[in-house]
């Protein structure tokens, strides 16, 4: 899965998982926007993060992460990550 920072959808998207990933499989995340400065409003309105942090690419890979998803802290370890999941689940 790969996110940006501002609104919620990630954060339901791994709700969603948490009831449905029936089948245990591997997911991974990467949160774009990771370096974009606090209140700073982004390209779109979908981009704005909300108060107390709220959208945040720190919030969101925080989350992910409780709910089981490995977070990819650059976009170049989405890979190594996929395949560590894969191999912790018999899938290789």
């Amino acid at each position: 899965m790969i996110g940006e920072i501002g609104g919620d959808m990630e954060e339901r998207a791994a709700d969603w998982l948490s009831e449905h990933n029936t089948e245990n499989k591997p997911v991974v995340s990467f949160i774009a926007g990771q370096t974009a400065p606090p209140a700073t409003r982004m390209g779109h309105a979908g981009a704005i993060v909300g108060e107390g942090g709220q959208g945040s690419a720190a919030s969101k890979m925080e989350y992910l992460s409780k709910k089981g998803i490995k977070v990819a802290k650059v976009l170049s370890d989405m890979g190594p990550l996929i395949l560590e999941g894969m191999k912790e689940r018999n899938l290789l």
